[in-house]
């Protein structure tokens, strides 16, 4: 994961030092050693992030230190990186910058102070400010049995975000049974590197009950191929520990395969399949198989953890009128509904429809990276179907 923004940590870093060098402290000739004591703490980010992306396993300890390391390089980078991008828009419009160059430190502690703020929020906050939201799902196609047929969907517990925040899942597990739901989905992204995250929240998360039960499927992370300490064979193993824990838990682990759901002479169709997505991400769904039986007239509704999955294999190649995905978790970052989540995932929360087909994307309750959220709150879905 790190490895990931190391790009943008290194741009961040070298750049703004680079152009405030050769901008304005190489024409004052100022002394070597006080350029290099200024420089210091972005030579020791660089280094810090390479040993990181070196050494990763998205274990709890290691998500700790990177947590740590990304609080320190935002206070150090920010700043700077907005010093030069707003220096450039003065050159660029020929405004002076001598007249407001003097608020330039009170500015950069300004941009620290709020840098730190949104930080405390969303380490301290942000992860347990469980929201829950809903959605509805119109179609002529929902049996009129099922008109007001409530599904919870949660996703991305990522259960090693938690280790300091272990009544999460007490309070998350009685939120949703609070809600009465007709149904329960868990749509990926159980753990975040092992199945042994899991053992202190399976009493919690056994508690889940709905009419018509819980169902789940697997996300990436789920797969333990992020456990880079382990062999293929061990990883192999862990990822079957992790499945027979979910069918202990009374959850059913749906792995390219369905379940149909009646309701007197009516009925619809629960769908899952195994992690589909983009690389580097696993590529394990069996859309054919998953839907094998399943009738053409009856409503399906997909459980597959990344949204991509419905552009390039569901949408107009398939009669699945909604499928339920996570994954993105709006990158654990939302200001006023924008997050970078949108330059990499087109659909990356709440509800899209195209041709009668709805996708609806869960921001998700975990930590993938570092237990942060701001803005991008952990959720609780609740969908309800409408004939």
């Amino acid at each position: 994961m790190i490895l990931r923004l190391l790009p943008i940590i290194i741009l961040t870093l070298i750049l703004p030092d680079l152009y405030i060098y050769f901008t304005f402290w190489k024409k004052r000739s100022y002394k070597q050693w006080k350029i290099a004591l200024a420089f210091l703490p972005d030579f020791l980010l660089l280094i810090g992030g390479i040993i990181l992306c070196c050494n990763e396993t998205l274990s709890p300890k290691n998500l700790t230190i990177i947590g740590i390391y990304l609080v320190i390089y935002m206070l150090v980078a920010l700043p700077k990186t907005t010093f030069l991008l707003v220096d450039l828009l003065l050159r660029l419009f020929g405004l002076a910058w001598h007249p407001i160059k003097k608020y330039a430190t009170p500015i950069a502690q300004i941009i620290r102070l709020v840098v730190f703020i949104c930080i405390l929020i969303g380490t301290f906050y942000g992860p347990t400010h469980l929201v829950v939201k809903n959605a509805e799902v119109k179609s002529q196609e929902v049996p009129e049995s099922f008109n007001g047929y409530r599904i919870v969907q949660f996703t991305d517990l990522h259960l090693a975000s938690f280790e300091h925040h272990p009544t999460m899942i007490r309070t998350l597990v009685d939120t949703i049974n609070a809600l009465h739901p007709d149904m329960i989905v868990f749509t990926g992204d159980l753990v975040n590197t092992e199945y042994h995250e899991l053992l202190p929240y399976i009493t919690d998360l056994s508690r889940l009950n709905a009419r018509d039960g819980v169902f789940s499927i697997l996300g990436n992370h789920d797969y333990h191929t992020y456990a880079r300490n382990l062999t293929e064979a061990e990883q192999a193993k862990g990822l079957e520990r992790l499945k027979t824990l979910q069918r202990a838990m009374g959850w059913d682990l749906l792995l390219n395969e369905n379940r149909i759901i009646r309701k007197g002479n009516d009925s619809i169709a629960i769908i899952g399949v195994e992690n589909d997505g983009k690389p580097p991400f696993p590529e394990r769904g069996d859309l054919r198989r998953a839907s094998a039986g399943v009738e053409k007239a009856v409503f399906k509704i997909l459980l597959s953890h990344d949204p991509s999955h419905w552009k390039r294999k569901v949408v107009e190649q398939t009669d699945i009128q909604l499928t339920l995905s996570g994954h993105t978790h709006g990158m654990q970052l939302m200001l006023f509904g924008w997050s970078p989540s949108k330059y990499v995932y087109p659909e990356w929360r709440g509800m899209y429809t195209e041709n009668e087909q709805s996708l609806y994307v869960s921001l998700g309750v975990g930590g993938a990276l570092i237990p942060f959220r701001l803005g991008a709150w952990p959720e609780i879905n609740v969908i309800t179907l409408r004939h």
